[in-house]
């Protein structure tokens, strides 16, 4: 069949393009199946059809998803295979025209597309037929109604009877002789009609195999995190149980609507990540220089290894089995209003737990349209539950948190999410009393939810610090000591006016330190410590944390004090023969310091005479000569030398002393190995 179009206009040509935009888009024979959704940030979707012998599959996904379902793609066929699976590039319609003679553009106006064709030949129909090749188009400007100027295309061809033209708005149908030219226009609008949505790409997958036959198809791109709201209804304080509801709520994001899938919500924490594997890669390669007679570029030799031959992969074919159900009971009420005669059943999730993480499985089919919100059960149960304060310094200095003790005996692992607590009274009725935020709450574990302030509890802290020497050894000049840091830290609490409390206490600790009171009722948390004590109403009660760490010090012995020697000397934790020389180095060093203070002394007096004798000089050359004051000043001078000679000899004897007592000191040093 020809290719032909009208040339009456272009509306023509743009209406043809509208109806093909607007003929429906090819039956899927892929229906979504299953939904599961994963904390990680991902979704799994898998799709199923009914096939005979090889079929050919078609599966559209969002553009911006189609570099996770290159990189997770699966496909289960237990009687069949797969050939190959295949897509349009990145960029499809620029694929398309990139082997045309024309662009995109040209479909949109018959005068480009006939200007890309020139030297085609055309066949014109109508009133006045002919045949010849396209020479060219030119416009000729007439005066129409109104004194417009319009102007009209006129076709030229090359005919056999000669050049021959006719205006485009006047000739009948044109179609291309040339068979190829007629396909070339055909793929051109074959492409744009299946790529006219620009933000999706269809996938053809085509299997192999013989008879009727179920086959999935799945794959994992990126999803909206689904998000757990927990609500927990507590009774009075002595009530050792709460009624639990937990809810998910997710979002279709996907782009299709889903239609009574099989929801499936997991949680963990697994690994995900993103490749650009839909984007096309071109290695930089060297240009070389081209090669004449006489001029050759051989490249170096490598070496030659042998090729290690790749195994095939195998082909997974397991799928998870569903859980068996486990349907529970909600017992919550609207707030402030009495409890039903019989509790509103909520049939929860089945849950599962796996090495990594856990799965919820809604129990009923899922329908949701895309673009919309959804809530789920995901838990209802009775949970183990103690109400007691926690006190947290960091979070409230002065009073303790009103909070609940949890116990998780489901045998899943809860995921992390927000909680609103209600209180029922002993009526009945049922109060808002605070949220609190639950975190990834593994099976048979406990966490603490905090919901207020319990200001009828106070708290009033102490802290100290302080250090002892625990041990020392005396050796090579040097004191290596072993030091004890020990932090200590009081809390002293008042319980409320009327009611007894249990308060739970959160010590902070540094990682450095061991905790070594209080020694039983304890329990290790991120950061510090744990432990409790029961507060009788109108009472105080107190608890001490006791943390210590060893310090390994070392100190030159000659550098102590006489004070800090003293002090050692007397230090019960050192033993007799540590203390003893501690005691003798402080008599030296008390010898030695003792020298040091007459060298020092005599030394200052000798500046002092040396002064006074500058200042007698200097008078003595001011009086006259062989006068009474010359003579004064005369007898000055002879006494000051004879002090300056006495202070000169103390002086060399003090030094000397003094040089004996730092001897001594250094020799007894030298000789402990204690």
């Amino acid at each position: 069949m020809k290719a032909m179009f009208s040339p009456l206009a272009r509306p023509v040509v743009c209406a043809a393009l509208l109806s093909l935009a607007a003929l429906p888009a090819m039956a899927a024979d892929l229906a979504l199946k299953r939904v599961m959704l994963s904390a990680g940030g991902v979704g799994y979707f898998e799709y199923e059809a009914e096939v005979e012998g090889n079929a050919n599959l078609e599966l559209t996904v969002r553009r911006d998803q189609v570099d996770d379902v290159l990189k997770s793609i699966v496909i289960y066929d237990d009687k069949g295979g797969v050939g190959d699976i295949s897509l349009p590039g990145e960029d499809p319609l620029r694929d398309v025209f990139r082997e045309l003679p024309f662009d995109q553009t040209a479909l949109q106006d018959p005068v480009r597309l006939l200007e890309a064709f020139r030297g085609a030949e055309v066949e014109i129909g109508g009133a006045a037929p002919m045949r010849g090749r396209i020479v060219g188009i030119t416009n000729e400007a007439e005066l129409g109604p109104q004194n417009r100027t319009l102007v009209r295309p006129r076709l030229s061809l090359m005919t056999a009877d000669g050049l021959r033209s006719v205006l485009l708005a006047e000739a009948g149908p044109i179609s291309f002789v040339d068979p190829k030219a007629r396909a070339q226009v055909e793929a051109g609008l074959d492409g744009i009609a299946r790529n006219r949505a620009r933000d999706r790409r269809t996938l053809q997958v085509r299997t192999t195999g013989q008879g009727s036959r179920k086959l999935r198809v799945a794959y994992v791109v990126e999803a909206p995190l689904w998000k757990a709201a927990y609500r927990l209804t507590i009774g009075g304080p002595e009530a050792k149980t709460a009624e639990m509801q937990g809810w998910a709520v997710l979002e279709n994001r996907s782009g299709e609507d889903w239609k009574g899938v099989e929801l499936t919500l997991v949680g963990g924490n697994p690994v995900t990540f993103r490749q650009a594997l839909y984007t096309a890669y071109y290695v930089n390669r060297p240009e070389v220089p081209v090669e004449v007679l006489g001029r050759v570029l051989p490249r170096p030799d490598g070496g030659a290894r042998p090729v290690p031959m790749a195994s095939a992969p195998m082909q997974d074919r397991m799928r998870a089995q569903a859980p068996a159900a486990m349907a529970e009971k909600s017992f919550g009420a609207p707030v402030g209003a009495a409890p039903p005669s019989q509790p509103a059943e909520l049939i929860a999730a089945e849950s599962q737990e796996a090495m990594t993480q856990a799965s919820y499985r809604i129990p009923h089919p899922v329908s949701i349209v895309s673009g919309h919100s959804l809530m789920v059960p995901l838990v209802a149960r009775k949970v183990p539950a103690e109400r007691l304060s926690l006190f947290q310094p960091a979070t409230q200095p002065k009073h303790p948190l009103a909070s609940v003790r949890l116990t998780n005996d489901s045998g899943t692992a809860l995921p992390p999410g927000v909680l609103t607590l209600y209180e029922r009274d002993a009526g009945g009725a049922v109060a808002f009393v605070g949220d609190a935020r639950l975190a990834p709450f593994p099976a048979d574990d406990k966490r603490l939810v905090s919901f207020a302030v319990d200001q009828k509890v106070t708290v009033d802290q102490k802290h100290e610090s302080s250090t002892a020497l625990s041990a020392a050894r005396l050796a090579d000049g040097l004191l290596k000591a072993t030091v004890i840091d020990q932090q200590r830290a009081t809390y002293t609490l008042t319980g409320a006016p009327n009611e007894p409390r249990r308060v739970v206490v959160d010590h902070p600790i540094s990682p450095a330190y061991d905790l070594v009171q209080p020694k039983q009722g304890v329990e290790r948390i991120d950061g510090g410590y744990r432990a409790g004590m029961d507060v009788a109403a109108g009472k105080s009660a107190s608890i001490t944390f006791v943390a210590e760490r060893t310090l390994a010090q070392e100190t030159s012995l000659a550098s102590l004090t006489t004070q800090d020697l003293a002090r050692f000397a007397v230090n019960g934790r050192l033993t007799e023969a540590q203390r003893k020389a501690f005691a003798r180095l402080a008599e030296l060093a008390a010898a030695r310091g003792k020298a040091e203070a007459e060298v020092k002394q005599l030394a200052d007096r000798r500046k002092e005479l040396e002064a006074e004798q500058a200042r007698t000089r200097a008078n003595l050359g001011s009086v006259p000569a062989q006068s009474d004051l010359q003579r004064r000043y005369l007898a000055m001078l002879g006494e000051q030398e004879d002090r300056l000679g006495k202070n000169a000899a103390d002086l060399a004897r003090a030094r000397e002393a003094e040089a004996a007592a730092r001897q001594a000191v250094a020799d007894y040093i030298r000789s402990l190995d204690l």
